[in-house]
């Protein structure tokens, strides 16, 4: 009898796509209701859906195993008959500033030690027995000193601009001391839900001018003082008085310097900004990643929600909006946050280039609370997700990103400067300006088997979903290659460049992950219900089915193992889904074993290179969670589902401490269910009265690693 866990049916209010329409509308302003803003005719790329998979009765009793339930925000006692809690294992040096952490890791098999956790719905996180977990901080907690309690019914700006945010996606934990008591949580604040925020709530248009500022402050990043509980993996924030790296930046009055080629460019000039180089806030940002030299990118993804006045732009530059999916035709598109009654900077009509100065990658230095956030021209201005880092073998670093949109694109930045070991001021200073400068690719991909692709997701013959591939250079420093665009052109109309070099399109590029062990590059793609239907592209190698619903995993390849390289090998090692679907693929493991997935959005890697995905949006009717597989050897593809979190909420960005004892998610919008509202909520996670977002950190109780 099979050991795999089995799907649960959907309950619930039913999904907009994989989402709730809730979601839909405060995330990306009901992106998918809108034309696909690549209208292009180049060709596509995404993986695609047969049809709906089975939706069958709860667990089996006992295929799973005993779980750990959090309800209230409580991290679960231990369990009966689990073992108890270990000392403390020895921590290993926190690897010196500026080297990747990729040095002394464990060979392991890659098996995974834990008991894969059933599918459920249930109001609350779930982890494996041998497990526990705790929250570590939520919205409205203090971050800044002097910061006050939260008060649901007396919010202010004022207030929230010192508080943690709403709606945290990424998560990063750079250690502050060798021996691993001491860590700077980042985080990034994607969105807010007003529904979710504010009692009585009605409509965006009855929201005060108050209120709107209120929405964003909780915008931006937090970075917060953290330290080890009684040498456990369990994490907490320091005590409120000695908190001197804790900082937020928002929307509202953080200040931002523009880098690179783009920077002072006639294209980002407005009246409040003449030259071009400083920016107010930062928008809707969603993953991100931590650089070699210790600093945090944070990608800039659905900005184009928070603009009006596309309708009054001139008619040769409403192409260029309507590309980044901003409203050509109405004052107030659906999905419009109306910020432009609080700051008028997001009306086109008075601020034309506003809507420029977002969509980059930011950078922040967590270590210097003083320092000026920065957007890096040179990785050019798309709909990010986040960017991740390498160091390739030549010393340049290399940028790996996606672009969250149904049918963009798969980017990479090389830095014409190469990376300065050692944790010295000067290597330090020499590394932070190695995003500012460089090179611009994107991804085109072709295939081996495309007459065998008859839409059913039957592996060709060669029994693999594959191809070649190369990077076509866009843009190298303030030299453009895209015929009739400037390199300021290039970068900061990116998708209409990448459009013009024929790149290939993509389902939904989110995260993009590099094996630590390996220098294997993974992408998440998570989803497109348009590939197929319609006027839309049939299914092809890279595409093996139709109607997107859950998304898959694409790993490249670099031609002699070589991140600078400009061609590379790719294939889809896990095609999502209900693994009973036939059309299904886990790297050929036996899939009786393996655990459901839907929906995959952020990537990680543990030392012993095991590739841990999180969901958003689970079209299989079962809660969203992080699971874990190895990618090499006699496990790769042996899936296993780790972990859940509450009702209507996505699991974010994960992340390991160096020693892998403690592993952070986010619980982004809990109970974010169409009719829930904070008077009437649809979770009451995670103190039993409304639903909060929050970061919650998971640990072994025995003190080992997490995942072995």
């Amino acid at each position: 009898m099979s050991d795999r866990p089995r799907l649960l049916p959907l309950l619930g209010t039913p999904r907009h796509g994989s989402r709730d329409a809730m979601t839909c509308l405060y995330r990306c302003g009901n992106a998918c209701d809108h034309p696909v803003p690549n209208t292009s005719d180049n060709a596509y790329f995404g993986d695609v859906v047969n049809a709906e998979v089975s939706r069958r009765g709860v667990v089996r009793a006992g295929a799973v195993g005993a779980l750990v339930l959090g309800f209230g925000g409580a991290a679960a006692g231990a369990l009966a008959g689990a073992a108890p809690a270990a000392a403390a294992a020895p921590v290993p040096p926190v690897p010196p500033a500026g080297q990747p952490a990729t040095a002394g890791r464990r060979p392991g098999s890659g098996a995974l030690s834990f008991k894969p956790i059933p599918p459920n719905t249930l109001d609350t996180f779930v982890v494996p027995n041998g497990y526990d977990h705790a929250v570590v901080i939520r919205w409205g907690d203090p971050v800044v000193p002097g910061a006050p309690e939260f008060n649901l019914r007396r919010q202010t700006p004022a207030a929230q601009a010192k508080q943690f945010g709403y709606n945290n996606d990424f998560v990063g934990v750079l250690p502050l001391d060798k021996r691993g008591k001491r860590a700077l949580l980042v985080v990034n604040h994607e969105y807010t839900n007003e529904d979710l925020m504010f009692p009585g709530f009605t409509s965006q248009d009855a929201l005060s001018v108050e209120q709107v500022k209120v929405a964003m402050a909780a915008h931006g990043m937090s970075v917060v003082e953290i330290e080890r509980v009684a040498g456990t993996g369990q994490w907490q924030v320091v005590d409120s008085g000695r908190r001197p790296y804790n900082r937020r930046v928002d929307a509202l009055s953080s200040k931002f310097e523009l880098t690179g080629p783009a920077a002072g460019s006639s294209f980002l000039k407005t009246a409040a900004d003449p030259k071009g180089r400083t920016v107010i806030g930062t928008l809707n940002n969603c993953a991100g990643g931590v650089t070699p030299w210790g600093t945090v990118l944070s990608g800039e993804e659905n900005f184009n929600q928070y603009f009006v006045g596309g309708d009054a732009a001139p008619e040769s530059e409403k192409a260029r909006l309507a590309r980044y999916g901003i409203s050509t035709t109405a004052r107030y598109p659906s999905g419009s946050r109306k910020w432009d009654r609080a700051a008028e900077r997001f009306d086109l009509a008075k601020h034309p280039n506003e809507a420029n100065r977002h969509g980059w990658v930011v950078e922040i230095d967590p270590f210097d609370p003083e320092s000026r956030p920065r957007k890096h021209t040179a990785l050019g201005r798309f709909k990010h997700e986040g960017a991740n880092v390498i160091v390739a073998r030549n010393g340049h670093v290399v940028a790996y990103m996606g672009d969250d949109e149904r049918f963009d694109y798969l980017y990479k930045f090389v830095s014409d400067k190469k990376f300065m070991k050692g944790d010295s001021w000067v290597a330090r200073k020499h590394n932070l300006t190695l995003l500012e400068s460089g090179t611009l690719y994107v991804a085109k991909l072709d295939q081996t088997s495309a007459g065998e692709i008859d839409g059913s997701g039957t592996l060709p013959s060669d029994g693999a979903f594959n191809g070649r591939g190369r990077w076509i250079k866009l843009v190298s420093g303030n030299r453009s290659y895209v015929d009739g665009m400037t390199a300021a052109e290039v970068l900061t109309f990116t998708r209409i460049a990448a459009d013009k070099a024929a790149a290939t399109k993509m389902d939904r590029p989110e995260e993009v992950e590099i094996s630590p062990r390996t220098g294997k590059v993974y992408v998440a793609l998570t989803n497109n219900s348009n590939r197929g239907v319609g006027s839309n592209p049939a299914p092809d190698e890279a595409n093996p089915r139709t109607a997107n619903r859950h998304g898959q995993i694409l790993e490249l390849v670099e031609d002699r193992g070589d991140n600078t390289s400009d061609a590379f090998t790719w294939s889809l090692p896990i095609v999502c889904g209900d693994p009973a679907d036939p059309s299904t693929y886990f790297a050929g493991y036996d899939k009786t074993k393996v655990s459901p997935i839907s929906c995959p959005d952020n990537l990680l890697f543990d030392r012993a290179g095991n590739l841990w995905i999180s969901t958003d949006g689970n079209a299989l009717g079962s809660n969203d969670g992080l699971f874990a597989t190895p990618i090499e050897g006699p496990e790769r593809g042996h899936l296993k589902q780790f972990l859940t979190v509450p009702v209507g909420a996505e699991t974010c960005g994960p992340f390991f401490t160096d020693d892998e004892r403690s592993v952070f998610v986010a619980v982004q919008h809990p109970g974010e269910i169409t009719g829930a509202t904070i008077d009437n909520p649809a979770s009451t996670w995670p103190d039993g009265d409304y639903a909060k977002p929050g970061v919650v950190v998971t640990w072994r109780l025995d003190g080992g690693p997490v995942g072995s």
